[in-house]
């Protein structure tokens, strides 16, 4: 390993795991990639366990942001490659609020076109979704720590941790097929705390036309004003 470099503290049960997604480990990821950085780092450039994909998409990541200078902690890119995971896995995520596991064991799939995917859907949505929300163990090296200046900025809704409210908007965006700006408009209206009631709200206006939204969006202040003055 380059010298440059100081391993983080690794705790015994967590050797041989990705610090990013909890898979088996079997590369090291150094950070930062580029040397020039080390003088914007906000922290001692460190190595750090990591599978194949997951040092691939830091490094796609670190590409991507050099000219704007957004690589100088090691948990921004952490940030970058859980929206990364997130987006290449929206279809395996998307089992889990498409069916339940009882309803895929259930499912008199078997000997059609769909027994495959009966047979390991929930697996794979399984295996999705524990490395998105895989909690790395905190960064210490050399018995200091490395603080997480990302911390708080998670988002947390129907089993699976969001690097933000803007990621989860995103995601279930594309999964029911709702209008993203009006989506964010009616969390914007009832509040992130209604965020299941937002989405049910927007997939009864699916192919709806930007004058029925507008209407919607009129009628749900209304309804949500009155309420407020209510209480």
């Amino acid at each position: 390993m380059d010298s440059a470099y100081q391993l983080i503290d690794v705790p015994f049960h967590f050797r041989h795991v990705c610090w990013f997604c909890g898979e088996p480990s079997n590369q090291t990821l150094h950070f930062p990639i580029k040397r020039k950085d080390f003088i914007d780092c906000l922290h001692q450039p460190i190595a750090l366990p990591s599978c194949a994909e997951c040092l691939s998409l830091a490094r796609q990541y670190y590409q991507r942001k050099d000219a704007d200078g957004a690589v100088n902690s090691i948990w921004f890119c952490r940030e970058k490659v859980k929206q990364s995971l997130v987006k290449r896995y929206q279809k395996d995520l998307a089992i889990g609020k498409n069916w339940t596991k009882e309803e895929l064991a259930n499912s008199e799939f078997e000997g059609g076109n769909f027994e495959g995917f009966a047979r390991s859907a929930w697996f794979v949505f399984e295996v999705a979704q524990q490395r998105v929300n895989f909690t790395a163990w905190p960064l210490w090296c050399n018995g200091m720590a490395i603080e997480d200046i990302q911390a708080g900025k998670s988002f947390v809704f129907d089993g699976i941790t969001f690097s933000d409210i803007d990621q989860a908007i995103d995601f279930y965006g594309k999964s029911y097929d709702l209008h993203l700006d009006f989506f964010k408009e009616v969390i914007q209206t009832v509040g992130i705390k209604r965020f299941a009631y937002a989405i049910r709200f927007c997939r009864l206006f699916v192919g709806s036309t930007p004058i029925e939204r507008q209407r919607a969006l009129r009628d749900l202040l209304l309804e949500h004003t009155s309420n407020e003055t209510s209480l």
